[in-house]
């Protein structure tokens, strides 16, 4: 069988978002994030968290895995970096357990940020245990293939829903879901953000005072 050389569609140092704006994302809840940026990025609703108080943030590094194998998974926790979020393709076949316990055990080790995966996972119970952040489609216990012929992409495009998701973008997740924000755009969304945030804790106070959404909103 031949072999594919997966150096040559994978980028191992691709632009990233900065640091700070990362740091500063980290504190914003994803729906604010979301509308602050005119309403980009929200991936599939059906990505969800394998517990509720689950939240990551970090620089993505995608993954275009064939379908039903994870071999691309775990070559692309040799070259992550910390901090960095793992988002992950895999061509529409979901019910595979691409990630586990041991996966998981390397990627902390490695200090990685967590997982956005379009597909299930398996050992969820154990996941949730270890506090990895994961975000994905369900779990499903069946295995996964290593076709080392196979063609996959690192830190290459990929779609998820109906968001394109670049390498080194803003990856934010919690309890409402996931949000991507480009990379080139990210420090200005955030700022936007937390000045919503800021403006919406003036709103609260109001509305604890008793005024009512349409006199604030101006919708009468």
């Amino acid at each position: 069988m031949k072999r594919h050389e997966w150096a040559t569609t994978t980028r191992r140092d691709p632009p990233r978002v900065d640091h700070a704006v990362v740091e500063a994302a980290r504190t914003l809840p994803t729906s604010t994030l979301h509308e602050a940026g005119a309403k980009v990025g929200a991936l599939p609703s059906g990505l969800r968290p394998l517990a509720p108080t689950m939240r990551l943030c970090g620089p993505a590094l995608t993954v275009h895995s064939p379908p039903g194998d994870n071999l691309w998974l775990h070559r692309a926790l040799d070259i992550a970096r910390p901090g960095e979020v793992l988002v992950v393709h895999v061509g529409g076949a979901w019910e595979h357990g691409y990630w586990g316990e041991i996966m998981a055990t390397m990627a902390q080790a490695r200090g990685l940020a967590g997982l956005v995966i379009d597909g299930c996972v398996r050992d969820g119970a154990r996941l949730v245990e270890m506090g990895f952040p994961v975000f994905a489609r369900g779990l499903c216990m069946r295995g996964t293939g290593k076709d080392f012929g196979a063609i996959g992409w690192i830190n290459h495009p990929i779609r998820v829903g109906e968001i394109t998701v670049e390498a080194g973008d803003l990856v934010a997740g919690d309890g409402d879901g996931v949000v991507v924000l480009p990379r080139e755009r990210a420090a200005a969304i955030v700022e936007k953000a937390r000045q919503r945030e800021v403006d919406e804790a003036g709103l609260l106070q109001s509305l604890r005072a008793g005024e009512s959404t349409l006199d604030l909103y101006g919708w009468r």
